[in-house]
């Protein structure tokens, strides 16, 4: 993991964008009076294989098990069955 400033960030963006599209870096993390602000990343590209309302808020369930399992521990949720209410 890289730290930069964010003077050496604006100076050296090229730089940074090739280090991590390299891999030479997983990503750089932008500082501010040495304290974290900003983490440069590579892009992933979103995909739109969420159904319905929960497009933003429930991933992709892997299979129909997965999606179960998920719905069981949101319904003891609310049911008081071992859930956090």
């Amino acid at each position: 993991m890289k730290t930069a400033s964010i003077f050496d960030a604006k100076t050296n963006l090229s730089k940074y964008i090739s280090s991590i599209l390299s891999k030479q870096e997983p990503y750089v993390v932008i500082v501010k009076n040495g304290k974290p602000v900003a983490r440069l990343v590579p892009y992933e590209a979103e995909t739109n294989n969420r159904i319905g309302a929960g497009k933003k808020i429930i991933p992709r369930m892997k299979s129909l098990e997965e999606f179960n399992r998920i719905d069981t521990e949101i319904e003891n949720d609310f049911s008081g069955n071992g859930g956090l209410l």
